[in-house]
């Protein structure tokens, strides 16, 4: 065995990092100079061809590299084409294509390049395959006896959340109809279940508790409450918890290892995605470098968020404050489709006292420290591996040396003022005064902060001229390289839908109608606002309301739905300024809320930010409002800069958090007897963490395949084809034919009232038969088109499969929604959607497609091809451009030369997916006898409402 070589303490600690090099230095300045004399990254030419090559991963992390931070910048005020401290392409960054065709590539970081290892922490040779993962019989469905036992095990416990109480009713009665065949239900009673799910061995990090209690002077009489009160703060180690996370192989695929840039590789303009592609993991990365032991590492930022919630108003204080864990490196769209890479991992404090005491400065002080030293204390298991990279062993098998690093933290602005221990009213990211915040200033960081502390004479001073709190020591203090000002996230819910539209501008234009028209009138046009809204068309994914906003709670699903169609609902009830503001800010939203944005993409949102900037002074000038020095309107300012250093913000939105509300609080207390329901809570979600491993691991060794009926059918009947079938974008008519209409084309003709209908049927076909015709098939002659006379089917809806990432989807981006043609829907009254039509693949947007409504769905066969159709009824376009105030395309309907509908049959393949339309109210009163399904037939004119969706905006722009 050969002995390890111990070196000599002295002062010289830092290697020189060259193959063979045994040279060491005080400073990383003298290893520079000695690399820059003896070992030069640029040779002459007459270099020995025997001398070694250098490696980019022999490269040296010297300090004259690092970025100086943003420190010194301006908050608001840099050079949109490069990102501030962004440095230029370097030669040593790894480069390859990404995606299908080569159209982008990437520069990864060369130095923490997530190098495969074995479980010892060694490097391996390039393309050696990992380690096989431990053997399993796929029959070993441990600790359940089979496939029925686990499906029953998370039916009953994750889908149903079944009562104990219904569980053993059920049980029972599944075990009555089993009697007669000699068998037994999978469970004998809801403690059988329970403790089957307990076995579980996978994803078994259990609660842990600790207490916390004031621990600072107490007056000699009258001792206040709250000052001898005890806490229990219950928490899972965050450590295991992302261990797991990165062994999970759901992500395999999903997963950025490396920090990178992304490029197109048609004109070189950078990209912005997922967290790992911005500009933050980058700089963290080149400073972690700097240490050269953690060359050849995983970064995994620690994303970290936390809400107050509330479980019920009705029953007194049910308050919780769960605190939640994600890492960058999963994308954004695994996030989005919620699966597990967001976890709870505990539930901090929620100290209480009286009213006497709780406008006291030692209690605030006392709850603001609290939350700050539980956070510390529930992340310490982290911080050794911040600096010293461990091994874990990833999803797709290989180990890897992983180095931590405290990333975003997500919170509303409440929460944010508490983080950043800064003044109410003031900004967290930039230190603009709170009485003019889009004036511009500096960036707030840690070094400035606690050098005011030191220098500002007194707290009061440090309050009022520079809005921060001075006693109060942020959880970041105890973590290497983390400044919690640089850690606030973007916050696309609280910031931008509930926070500057709805609390901001909504009421705005309230006041401004009071201001304007005084309360009586003021109140009829809001009422007519409100009828307005309520008689929308229906639309898939859009929420209707019925009574206009006439309600009191409000969530963020309420607010994103009424950006979708208030804008057309005040038009000529307010001036053209007020509109254009919505215009302009809506245009902000939706292009922050991209999946992928692009240089060209951060120049269009700039722009429009100045452009709201620009028009809202129309509520300054009429005396609507006095200000705009608001948090949260003023934190529009910085998204251009927080997308560069941290990606697209819809991955890192507080709304996938409060989705997470219902799954880990809401629902387990529902679940709970509401007699200190904590520790119940705790116990279900141990639960259903150990049941979403399980599934993990049984759907890695492809155990899940199909259904539990398709897998015994396999076992007895031999094998069924049950592969996946490849989706791609299209349109499909709906299995149930609707055999109770028209079954022949006369008989349609009649029911639609087309008395044309056979004629448009005998020129689609010829277009269809003689696709390389260049004819108009109008201009053909009659006798020329084929002739049918056979069955057709009829369907009442067809259902749009298309790519739209930016919307609720599945990871792969797609989504599906129904395009309705039914004459009664729910009991109602008739549904006829709007569909957009392909007209011209050549151009993009609505200068090649047409607004069509569907009349009808049918199918036909016709020479043994099947032709499934639509029956449209055509609309117009009334211009070459959008509205120049509103920013939507207006439509109208087309008639025919006598007055009747403009109609025409088409192919279902020419059909992109359904459009929504809006009308052109005007500054008329609309009756109150209209209701929303009236809606496409009472006006004359629409808006193609682009904010329906954000796949919407993109085509309809």
């Amino acid at each position: 065995m050969s002995q390890h070589t111990c070196r000599d303490h002295n002062a010289l600690q830092i290697p020189c990092g060259y193959l063979h090099c045994a040279r060491y230095f005080k400073t990383q300045g003298g290893r520079k100079k000695h690399w820059n004399v003896s070992h030069p990254t640029f040779r002459q030419a007459t270099v020995s061809q025997d001398e070694p090559e250098l490696l980019v991963d022999d490269y040296p992390a010297g300090d004259n590299n690092l970025p100086a931070g943003d420190d010194g910048l301006w908050a608001d005020s840099f050079d949109l084409g490069q990102a501030p401290n962004e440095p230029n392409n370097s030669v040593d960054a790894d480069t390859g294509f990404f995606g299908p065709g080569d159209r982008l590539y990437r520069n990864y970081h060369p130095g923490l390049n997530a190098r495969p290892c074995d479980a010892t922490g060694h490097f391996l040779e390039d393309g050696v395959p990992p380690a096989p993962p431990p053997d399993k019989s796929p029959d070993d469905w441990t600790p359940y006896r089979d496939r029925v036992e686990f499906k029953t095990a998370e039916f009953l416990y994750t889908r149903n959340q079944m009562s104990a109480g219904d569980i053993n009713i059920l049980l029972d009665l599944w075990a009555a109809t089993l009697l007669k065949h000699n068998d037994k239900p999978p469970f004998a009673d809801c403690h059988d279940l329970h403790r089957t799910i307990d076995s579980t061995p996978l994803g078994d990090v259990k609660w842990q508790s600790f207490k916390v209690q004031y621990t600072g002077e107490k007056p000699a009489n009258a001792v206040p409450p709250w000052m001898d009160q005890s806490h229990d703060v219950w928490y899972h180690d965050p450590h295991e918890v992302i261990r797991n996370m990165l062994g999970n192989p759901d992500y395999e695929k999903e997963m950025d290892y490396r920090p990178f840039r992304e490029y197109s590789a048609d004109d070189d303009k950078r990209q912005w995605q997922d967290f790992m592609s911005g500009d933050w993991a980058w700089t963290h990365a080149d400073i972690i470098c700097q240490d050269l032991d953690t060359l050849g590492s995983t970064f995994v930022p620690v994303i970290l968020r936390s809400d107050k919630t509330t479980v019920s108003v009705a029953t007194g204080a049910n308050d919780y404050y769960p605190l939640y864990v994600s890492i960058g490196n999963v994308r954004n769209s695994v996030r989005h489709a919620h699966r597990d890479a967001v976890a709870i991992i505990g539930f901090l404090a929620m100290p209480k006292t009286t009213k006497e005491h709780a406008t006291d400065a030692k209690y605030r002080k006392y709850r603001r420290q609290l939350f700050h030293s539980s956070i510390a204390k529930i992340l310490e298991n982290l911080r050794p591996g911040m600096t010293k990279p461990e091994v874990i062993r990833f999803g797709d098998g290989h180990y890897r040396r992983v180095i931590y690093g405290l990333g975003l933290y997500i919170a509303d602005y409440e929460e944010q003022v508490l983080l950043a221990y800064i003044v109410r009213g003031w900004c967290p990211r930039c230190m603009s005064n709170h009485n003019n915040l889009d004036e511009k200033s500096l960036c707030r960081c840690r070094d400035h902060t606690e050098a005011l502390i030191e220098e500002v004479a007194t707290s009061l001073a440090l309050w009022d001229e520079y809005g921060i709190v001075s006693d109060l020591v942020p959880f970041t203090n105890d973590f290497p390289r983390a400044d919690i000002y640089k850690l606030i996230a973007p916050d696309l819910l609280h910031q931008l839908i509930k926070g500057t539209f709805k609390d901001h501008l909504v009421e705005w234009v309230g006041k401004y109608l009071m201001h304007v028209h005084g309360k009586k009138e003021a109140e009829k046009i809001q009422d007519d606002i409100d009828h307005r809204i309520s008689v929308v068309a229906p639309f898939a994914g859009l929420r209707r309301f019925p009574q206009g906003r006439g309600f009191k709670q409000w969530t963020g699903n309420d607010s994103k739905a009424l950006m979708k169609v208030y804008l057309p609902a005040i038009e000529g009830h307010v001036p053209t300024d007020v509109v254009r503001t919505f215009r302009v800010f809506l245009k902000f939203c939706y292009l922050v809320r991209r999946s992928i944005i692009t240089e060209s993409t951060l120049l269009q949102i700039q722009d429009a930010l100045d452009r709201f900037h620009h028009y809202r002074t129309i509520f300054e000038s009429t005396g609507v409002i006095f200000t705009f020095s608001l948090p949260r309107q003023h934190s529009c300012s910085h998204y251009v800069l927080l997308i560069r250093l941290f990606g697209a913000p819809n991955g890192l939105c507080s709304s996938i958090t409060e989705t997470k509300h219902i799954k880990a609080v809401k629902e387990p207390w529902r679940q709970s007897s509401r007699y200190k329901a904590l520790g119940q809570m705790l116990v279900t979600n141990q639960r259903l963490d150990k049941l979403a491993a399980v599934r993990m691991d049984f759907k890695s060794r492809g155990m899940l395949n199909g259904t539990c009926l398709s897998a015994i059918l396999q076992r007895l009947k031999g094998k069924i084809d049950d592969s996946p079938t490849l989706v791609q974008a299209h349109v499909q008519l709906a299995k149930m034919i609707q055999r109770k209409r028209a079954r022949t084309v006369p008989d349609l003709s009649t029911e639609l009232a087309i008395p044309h209908l056979y004629t448009l049927l005998r020129q689609f076909l010829f277009e269809q038969v003689n696709p390389d015709d260049q004819c108009a098939p109008s201009d053909i002659p009659l006798v020329q088109c084929p002739q049918f006379d056979g069955k057709i089917q009829l369907f009442n809806s067809a259902s749009s499969m298309f790519y739209a990432p930016s919307d609720h989807s599945g990871i792969g981006g797609m989504r599906r929604e129904h395009i309705r043609a039914c004459p009664v829907w729910r009991n109602e009254a008739p549904q006829y959607d709007c569909v957009f039509v392909n007209t011209d693949a050549g151009v993009e947007g609505m200068r090649g497609m047409e607004i069509a409504r569907v009349m009808c769905f049918f199918s036909l066969t016709f020479e043994d091809t099947v032709y499934p159709c639509a029956v449209v009824h055509w609309f117009d376009k009334t211009s070459d451009g959008p509205d120049e105030d509103t920013g939507m395309w207006v439509v109208e309907p087309s008639f025919d030369t006598d007055s009747s509908p403009f109609v025409g049959i088409i192919h279902i393949d020419s059909i992109y997916r359904a459009a929504h339309l809006i009308p052109i109210y005007g500054a008329q009163v609309i009756s109150r006898d209209l209701k929303h399904y009236d809606s496409y037939d009472a006006f004359q004119a629409f808006y193609v409402n682009k904010f329906a969706d954000h796949h919407a905006f993109e085509i309809a722009s």
